[in-house]
Order: structure tokens, then C-alpha cells, then sequence
């Protein structure tokens, strides 16, 4: 097995220019624009005449623990094995966070084998995207306290404003915030704070909008605050729409980069999951689509977080059915859903597996909830034992689950080959796939259907605050949009530490945040925060940078 770094391996890695892998996608001359020589975004309004046709395949997981589990890595290589087996497949990412990169997850473009290149540009601003949105979340901030400062035109009841500003970084000082200090020519002076940019509803529309007209629509339905007598105040009250759709004219075009092995992939957007939606942009979703028969894409976190947003939000939005599901498990993982911590990961102990495999059967129960057929990948790492594997796929037998041991990481597509035969196997059979819930449903019959059918749980206590949102929510006619939960991704609870399948739990409601630019409910659970903090030793502390400018301890 490697002992070579991810960046090792990407530095190592010889790229196509992008003409060339735009060229093998089917994308015409005149629609790519090249970022340099290895990256591009695509015009989407010179693929118009396409039809999207491409099969969606989901890779989800099962409750994430900090032992990491491989997801990006094993949606690279599965996409990667579909190539080597000649048909034509487009992978479809997220883009990462800075947050992230230099805070505890590291980057956001796979691992070993199978990874999306450059690695370092994807991490690191990748061609502006999150600038871009950062900034257009900032200007209307600035707006809304300029209209307040200019007279208040509109009765903006300056206690009431719900719109915060942005930063792309983990910086928890900055969570609540007094602005305009300094007396009257320095503005307003109000309470605010800050989300971290991919927390954004502004990130939401720009993954949840079909094309710029649609991003622009969505932009002027965000509700930013109230008046003085409880009414909302929408972006489209302060007609700064095209402004912020101007700033975001370029973004909105989907990336175009490439595999270790010259996949094609597009990498665009990227919603927190235990905030927000967590899946990629539906416009590099539907472009891919159009240009590839199959679509290898992710959502974040287990099936009880991303996989359930994917289904019942995005896919609702995008106009397509997801037609196969792979859940990623690694035996690692399940031994700490059986109770083993961190530290004895490497010792073999199978009964431990036996016990944790309880979350990924009820991962695998949610995703059949939806109607489609789900495949098990053990992603394989070093320290596995054949006992333990064989237990795993002895269970799946037993169940009739579809498995496969996934060694992309260490081989690429090749180690996928098992995985993506079983994943085309129900792609060539019809699935039934259906949403959990009806729109008409009331919110807390939403909430409700989600915490029993996908999280196991008992029953929903809604805060005093949440009460009285779900009134404000109720009278302004929002009560029709989809459910956003905003959990913690560890547990199928809202308490981190409670891991395997536990049942017969509730779970609290602290906060709902209409978003209805994006379109739908945030149910804020537990200590969800909206922008995270920096561990103890920031994974931002083995980073540096080259002579020749190349990057040191990315990962």
C-alpha cells in the first residue's frame, strides 16, 4: 500500500490540458473557458440543446466518526472504475471550504488514487466561487444597513434583521457581533454575527437555482428581517437583485477539472450538511447529465443528513429521480458504532463490527424508504482484517444486500471494478424512487416523518422560540416548503455522542429559519452552529508553501 501523501500523489500525477478533457466529455469548443491549463468552467447556456439523460448514481455513508470514512474518495474511484469499463461517466463535487481545509477535515477532492486534480487550486480558492458568494452575501448586508441609515424606507425593524454577513473561515469570535459603532456617521448600531460562507442561503440558491434567471428569482425571495409591525422584508423590496446576481454571473457556471485517470468532473457549490442541503450545484448536476450517460455524485454525511436533503429537496428541485445509491461503510467506522474508541481502531474485534453494523443497517433501511436499491462499498484501509471484512460481507448476504470491498485508494479505478458492476446492475433494473414526504404536510408533520422514519426516533419537542416561528412560518404561507435539518452528522439523535441505531429518543427543535430564497424550513437541533470553530490544533499548523509556490500539508 502507498505510503506516498495525497499531495504527494496529485503532485506525481500527469493532468490533460482541460481542452482535451472537455473534449472527451462532449463539451463543445465554444462552451469551455479555460482557468489556466487544467481547469475551466462550462457555459451552460452553449449546452441548451442537450437533453439530460444521464442516470444520477448517490454515494452516501453511514454515520460519519472521526476516524473518516472515505466517501469523496470512493465517488472519485467509482466514477473512475465506470470509465475504465468504457462507459461514459462524469463525476459531479462539491467545492471545499477554507473552513474546513484548515480546520479539522482537511480538503475536499478524494484521497490516494482516486482524486480530483489539481488538488491544490480545487482547496484554495478554487476559480473564486466562494469569494464570489461570500461577497454577494456581504453586499446585501451592506444594502440592508445602508437603506436602515438612508432614512428606513421600508420599516426595517433594525432588532428583526435575520440577515447575517459571511466569512469563509472557522472564526467562532465572530458569531455575535455589534456593528455600526462609533455614533451617527458611522451608521446604525445593531447586534449581528457571522455564518460561515458555505452556511449562506446565498450558497443554497446558487446550488438549488436551475439557471441565472431562476438564481436571480431566488435571490429576490430571500426574506432579510421584519418591520416594525412583523412583516417580511424580501431582497426584492430592496431591488438589489440584479446587483447580487451580477456578482455571481460567473460562479454560476459550473468547473470543469479531471481525475487522477482523466475522468471528467465537475466540481461546483457546496452547502454544509449538518447545516444546510450538502450536495453539489444542480446546474453541474444537470450539465453533467446532459453530457454523460452516467453521474457519480455526493452528498455529505450519512443517509440521515445529505442522502435525505438529496432526495427531498435537491432532486424535488432539479427535476430528476437518483436511479442508485451507494452507502459507504469502513470497518473502522463500525467498530465505533460498537463502542470501541478511536485509539483501538487498529486491533481486530470483529463482535465489535457485529455490534455497529446496526447503523449501517438502518442507513440501508432509509435509502430503500426512498425506493431505490442501495449498495454497500466497504471502503478498504490498511488495518482491516479479513475477518472482520468477511463478517461485513457475510451480513449484506445474508440481508440481500448488493456489497462490494472498494480499494480505490490505493488502486484507483481498478479497485472499484467490483463496485461499479454491482452499481450497474441496478441501474439496468427500474427503481421507485419517491420523496419521504408530500409538500402539503404541515411543518411539523415534516420534521416528524423525518426523526421516526430516517432517524429512529420517538417524537419532536419544539422549542418556546420554534413555537413561535412555526406561527410566523404558518401566517406568511411558508409552511409548504421542504424540511432542512440542521443536525448533527455523528448521530442519528441530536446528541454527538450517542452512536450506533439507537430508537426511542426525542429530539429538540431549538430554532426554525425560513430561507425562502432557497426554498425551504431550517430546523435547527442540539448545538448545531452556523459558523464552526477551530480545533486546539488547526490542521492549518502543517501547512506551508514551497519556494517554487507549491503547497506543503494539504489534505
Amino acid at each position: 500500500m502507498s505510503h506516498l501523501s495525497d499531495l504527494d500523489i496529485a503532485k506525481q500525477s500527469t493532468l490533460k490540458p482541460i481542452s482535451e478533457i472537455a473534449e472527451k466529455a462532449g463539451i463543445p469548443n465554444e462552451a469551455i473557458e479555460p482557468y489556466g491549463h487544467f481547469k475551466g468552467k462550462v457555459n451552460i447556456n452553449k449546452l441548451e440543446n442537450l437533453d439530460s439523460k444521464g442516470k444520477v448514481v448517490l454515494v452516501t455513508a453511514l454515520s460519519p466518526t472521526p476516524a473518516g470514512e472515505g466517501k469523496s474518495t470512493v465517488t472519485v474511484g467509482l466514477a473512475d472504475a465506470f470509465n475504465q469499463l468504457n462507459e461514459k461517466v462524469m463525476v459531479a463535487l462539491r467545492e471545499p471550504s477554507l473552513g474546513p481545509v484548515f480546520g479539522m477535515k482537511g480538503g475536499a477532492t478524494g484521497g490516494g488514487y482516486a482524486q480530483v486534480l489539481p488538488m491544490e487550486e480545487i482547496n484554495l480558492h478554487f476559480n473564486g466561487d466562494l469569494h464570489a458568494i461570500t461577497t454577494a452575501n456581504n453586499a446585501l448586508s451592506a444594502f440592508i444597513d445602508n437603506h436602515i441609515y438612508q432614512g428606513n424606507e421600508l420599516n426595517i425593524d433594525s432588532r428583526r434583521v435575520e440577515w447575517k454577513r459571511v466569512l469563509d473561515m472557522n472564526d467562532r469570535e465572530l458569531r455575535q457581533v455589534v456593528v455600526g459603532l462609533g455614533g451617527p456617521g458611522r451608521g446604525v448600531p445593531r447586534e449581528d454575527g457571522f455564518d460561515i460562507t458555505v452556511a449562506s442561503e446565498i450558497m443554497a440558491i446558487f446550488c438549488l437555482s436551475n439557471n441565472i434567471k431562476d438564481l436571480k428569482e431566488n435571490i429576490s425571495n430571500i426574506t432579510i428581517g421584519y418591520t416594525f409591525d412583523r412583516k417580511p422584508v424580501t431582497v426584492r423590496d430592496l431591488k438589489v437583485e440584479g446587483a447580487l446576481t451580477l456578482i455571481l454571473k460567473e460562479a454560476i457556471k459550473p468547473n470543469i477539472v479531471q481525475t487522477i485517470e482523466g475522468t471528467p468532473a465537475l466540481v461546483h457549490g457546496g452547502p454544509f450538511a449538518n447545516i444546510a442541503h450538502g450536495c453539489n450545484s444542480i446546474i453541474a448536476t444537470n450539465t453533467a447529465r446532459k453530457l454523460a450517460d452516467i453521474v457519480v455524485t455526493e452528498s455529505g454525511f450519512g443517509s440521515d443528513l445529505g442522502a435525505e436533503k438529496f432526495m427531498d429537496i435537491k432532486a424535488r428541485k432539479a427535476g430528476f429521480d437518483p436511479s442508485a445509491v451507494v452507502i459507504v461503510a469502513t470497518i473502522r467506522a463500525l467498530k465505533m458504532h460498537g463502542g470501541v474508541n478511536k485509539d483501538s481502531l487498529k486491533t481486530e474485534d470483529v463482535e465489535a463490527v457485529k455490534k455497529g453494523i446496526v447503523n449501517l443497517e438502518r442507513h440501508v433501511n432509509n435509502i430503500k424508504q426512498f425506493g431505490v436499491e442501495p449498495v454497500v462499498a466497504i471502503n478498504a484501509f490498511i488495518h482491516d482484517t479479513d475477518k472482520e471484512v468477511q463478517f461485513v460481507l457475510d451480513w449484506c448476504k445474508e440481508n440481500d444486500i448488493k456489497v462490494a470491498l472498494t480499494e480505490v485508494w490505493e488502486k484507483g479505478g481498478k479497485g472499484g471494478i467490483d463496485l461499479a458492476k454491482e452499481v450497474l446492475s441496478v441501474l439496468n433494473s427500474p427503481q421507485q424512487f419517491k420523496h419521504l414526504y408530500d409538500l402539503d404536510l404541515s411543518i411539523e408533520d415534516k420534521i416528524n416523518t423525518i426523526v421516526q422514519k430516517v432517524y429512529g426516533g420517538k417524537s419532536v419537542n419544539f422549542s418556546d422560540k420554534a413555537l413561535k416561528q412555526l406561527k410566523t412560518i404558518k401566517d406568511n404561507g411558508w409552511d409548504n416548503y421542504p424540511v432542512c435539518m440542521a443536525k448533527t452528522q455523528y448521530s442519528f439523535t441530536d446528541d454527538a455522542k450517542v452512536l450506533g441505531a439507537p430508537t426511542d429518543f426525542n429530539i429538540t427543535i431549538r430554532e426554525l429559519s425560513p430561507r425562502t430564497g432557497a426554498g425551504f424550513i431550517v430546523a435547527l437541533t442540539g448545538d448545531i452552529m452556523t459558523m464552526p470553530g477551530l480545533p486546539k490544533k488547526p490542521a492549518a499548523l502543517n501547512m506551508d508553501v514551497a519556494e517554487d509556490g507549491s503547497a506543503i500539508g494539504l489534505f
